[in-house]
């Protein structure tokens, strides 16, 4: 069977009539507890995963950048790495590489002209970060091949800024850290402050499963934006930098100068930032009976406070939780509004959870959910040995 490496580099030589130098991945992550607290300075608890974006490259003599994305049926963009940098009206996808071409040059690098061609394995709209992906395998290749010496961090921060500033979603820093620095069998413990992560590590018996329930979410249309202006809104009212620095019996004290809503909002995200820190320990001393509780309390706080599932994620969090036995956790991950599940569950239980919710979930939905069990995994680099 061809593999996804052997794909891209025919897709490149089919496209481009040459041979690729170079080859790059970015992992996808999942995050496994701490769900909209990373753009409000809080923490995340998410693991690189073996699904990601490969891709091919050549270097011109130029400074073209031309680029052919094998899963969007080989549409193509090409653009000079000189300012300004403009929007391509007809590739709204190439945003986020151009943003990236974009924020290199302000910070004053020259970037040699490169043929690449992508191809990813990422399901896409099922918030399992296929966009961070993409442009995080964009700026590793540019940092590699112009000897640019950015770290995993400053390599994140470039494509934050990118997704911020020139594809339009006010995304916090997790899906980009943890895609450049992601560390095999690890989940990291990421610190949205400070951008400092401490690895944890996944426990052997337990298996990350991710299960996309096929309803499709786009960060940049949804309501994304409005709860980050939400949550903005509560931290001004509270007095604080951001949510981060806030505190339940602060947020009480405020209840009466906010709407139900804002409060609502805020709640979520000060009682999410302590749920991560603990489930990182419960992940250490493998407490899988506070590992459940936490999983389960962030869920119900992301349904009713945050308001971000929907009632197909629901039915799936239920499905996974009856055949739990306080061995494992299940939540909704991503930022909302449809996309994956993810559960940690205990690996001989892995197929038999898989078989047993698919049927019930079609019958209920007419969706037909699809499980993945993936592997912690590293974080972006060259391919070439």
């Amino acid at each position: 069977m061809k593999t996804i490496i052997q794909d891209v580099a025919a897709l490149f030589e089919t496209h481009f009539n040459a041979l690729h130098e170079v080859l790059f991945h970015a992992p996808g992550r999942v995050n496994l507890i701490g769900e909209h607290t990373d753009y409000n300075n809080g923490f995340v608890l998410p693991c690189a995963i073996d699904r990601g974006t490969y891709l091919a490259i050549k270097t011109r003599e130029d400074n073209l950048i031309r680029v052919v994305a094998g899963n969007l049926s080989n549409a193509a963009s090409e653009w000079p790495a000189s300012l300004p940098v403009e929007h391509d009206k007809n590739n709204a996808w190439a945003d986020y590489i151009r943003g990236v071409t974009e924020q290199l040059l302000k910070q004053g690098h020259t970037l040699k002209g490169m043929d690449i061609a992508v191809l990813g394995n990422v399901p896409q709209g099922a918030g399992l970060s296929s966009s961070a992906s993409f442009s995080v395998g964009f700026a590793t290749a540019c940092n590699a091949i112009n000897t640019l010496g950015l770290s995993p961090t400053e390599v994140a921060l470039c494509c934050q800024a990118a997704e911020n500033e020139f594809a339009g979603c006010n995304c916090g820093i997790m899906d980009q850290l943890i895609s450049a620095a992601g560390e095999a069998g690890h989940a990291l413990l990421i610190n949205c402050g400070d951008y400092s992560y401490e690895p944890y590590a996944i426990p052997e018996d337990l298996a990350i499963m991710i299960i996309d329930s096929k309803v499709k979410r786009g960060l940049v249309d949804s309501e994304y934006n409005t709860r980050r202006k939400q949550c903005e809104e509560a931290a001004l009212i509270m007095g604080v930098s951001s949510l981060r620095d806030a505190t339940l019996s602060l947020l009480a004290e405020s209840k009466n100068k906010m709407t139900d809503e804002v409060f609502r909002r805020a709640k979520h995200v000060i009682t999410e930032n302590q749920r991560t820190i603990d489930a990182a320990e419960a992940l250490a001393n493998k407490n899988y009976t506070l590992l459940n509780k936490l999983m389960a309390e962030s869920h119900i706080s992301m349904r009713d406070d945050f308001e971000v599932t929907t009632s197909q994620i629901d039915l799936l969090v239920d499905l996974v939780g009856e055949h739990l036995d306080n061995d494992g956790g299940v939540r909704m991950t991503g930022g909302g509004f449809g996309g994956c599940v993810v559960a940690l569950v205990p690996k001989v239980k892995a197929e038999a959870i898989s078989n047993a919710i698919l049927k019930p979930y079609k019958e209920a939905t007419n969706l037909d959910a699809e499980t993945h069990i993936c592997l912690a995994s590293a974080g972006a680099a060259s391919l070439n040995t």
